[in-house]
């Protein structure tokens, strides 16, 4: 399913991506149509009147030529001849009383001749045929009229080209504004069905993924916020699932622990049940404990600032029950202190749930007696905790990481080292043959310890 999902995103868009491309390119091409129809309708409409008035400015220019040219004529009352055309113009002459002289034009007197008859130039339209006619003079008298018309078609033959030419110019301004929304919702659709791709494949719980930025601020906002989410997400998922493992090494021991004591309260007797019972609630204390203190952990809250803490009273604090713990298997925990140690910058908690590890560790896959030792090195504070048993041959990398449980070691100790490394501690394995891992702490007002060196492994506990 979600396959198909993915590759139905990346060969083909979904439904509503498709219609934002479809969209975008409409509104592109409807917006350059709408603009070309504002601007080209009216400029068209200009073009044709400039035309117009152009051809009427030629007839009155070929008029006023005319009437100069027959004024002699009209004036002796003769008829002109070889003057039907002239610049493809039809010309007519006409006398003061109306009378036609020559030319080509109607017999009986216009309304335009008309007009120039009494001194003034007229124009109009006669049919399809625009119309000039301006008077002839002498001196200051009107003594006829000149008449001259040409065929309105030859104006809109002209007009017709320049619109042609203008129709091909929008036409190539919608294919431009077409190609160009094409283009722009290329750009903006394909990061927003990148990120329809990636909110699914969160969905799906893959929470590595991560989109890729288009260059445009407000869906690159939305990019990384979507980033971030599977960020915290994957963070979050991490380290509940962190805390499920650590939750269950860690509470193994105690439970079992818990559970030797109330089958040995059940052979007893009462005075032993009931020792017994007070016994198993202190461990069910401890188990409280250790449950609020790994939820502490979860929730990254062991980064608050800590109190100053005393190694030597937490050792001994927590002797007594790993002693009883090694004395049902017949061995002994020898607990050695240095006088004076100084105190360290730790969290509590998590030194605790580190010596746990280690002391689970020596009790579960050790022999003969186990060593807690405290002591002052430079500028830190070194418990060192060891046994009597063969040591341990697997590489100091694969025994602190968090897979490797093929003999148990893994989850606590990588659990270890994580929680000292966030207290600026190490943990380091300082002999193999005995085993020896050695807990470095910061002393208090001391800088953070520089970052451990590969150890070099020693032939003795310490």
């Amino acid at each position: 399913m979600l396959g198909d999902r993915r590759r139905g995103a990346r060969g083909r868009p979904p439904n509503g991506e498709l219609a934002v491309r479809t969209r975008i390119v409409g509104l592109a091409v409807w917006v350059s149509v709408l603009a070309t129809a504002l601007f080209g309708v009216p400029l068209g409409i200009a073009v044709f009147e400039y035309a117009v008035q152009a051809e009427r400015n030629k007839l009155l220019r070929t008029a006023d030529a005319v009437a100069i040219a027959v004024a002699e004529d009209v004036y002796d009352g003769e008829q002109v001849d070889a003057i039907h055309q002239r610049d493809a113009v039809d010309i007519s002459v006409y006398a003061a009383d109306g009378a036609q002289l020559g030319g080509v034009g109607p017999a009986t007197v216009p309304a335009d001749v008309s007009k120039a008859l009494r001194g003034k130039a007229a124009s109009g339209t006669d049919g399809e045929n625009l119309v000039v006619a301006v008077p002839v003079t002498h001196e200051d008298d009107v003594i006829g009229a000149v008449r001259a018309a040409a065929p309105r078609s030859s104006v809109v033959q002209e007009v017709a080209l320049l619109w042609a030419a203008m129709i091909a110019l929008a036409a190539l301004a919608v294919t431009t504004a077409w190609l160009v929304g094409r283009r722009q919702a290329r750009r903006l659709a394909r990061p927003l069905e990148e990120l329809a791709v990636a909110a699914r494949r969160l969905g799906d719980g893959d929470f590595s993924v991560r989109t890729q930025r288009g260059g445009i601020a407000e869906i690159d906002a939305v990019g990384t916020a979507l980033d971030s989410t599977a960020t915290r997400l994957d963070d979050l998922v991490t380290r509940e699932r962190a805390f499920s493992a650590d939750a269950s090494h860690q509470l193994r021991t105690p439970l079992a622990g818990l559970r030797l004591r109330l089958e040995a309260a059940l052979e007893g007797t009462d005075h032993d049940r009931r020792a017994a019972i007070e016994a198993s609630l202190a461990d069910a204390d401890r188990l409280e404990t250790t449950v609020e203190e790994l939820l502490d952990l979860a929730r990254d809250r062991l980064n608050r600032p800590i109190e100053p803490v005393d190694v030597a009273g937490l050792l001994q604090e927590l002797a007594p029950s790993w002693r009883e713990q090694l004395a049902r298997l017949h061995r002994e925990l020898d607990l050695r202190l240095d006088a004076d140690l100084p105190q360290t910058r730790a969290s509590t908690a998590a030194l605790r749930q580190v010596l746990a590890v280690l002391l689970d560790n020596a009790t579960r896959h050790g022999a003969g007696r186990v060593t807690l030792t405290a002591r002052e090195t430079t500028d830190a504070v070194a418990v060192d905790v060891s046994d009597e048993g063969t040591g341990i041959s697997e590489p100091e990398a694969t025994l602190f990481a968090r897979r490797a449980q093929g003999n148990g070691h893994g989850i606590g100790l990588a659990l270890a080292r994580r929680l000292i490394e966030a207290e600026d501690g190490r943990l380091q394995l300082s002999s193999r043959a005995p085993a020896v891992f050695t807990l470095l702490l910061p002393v208090e007002d001391d800088a953070p310890l520089p970052p451990a060196s590969t150890p070099q492994p020693r032939d003795e506990h310490v």
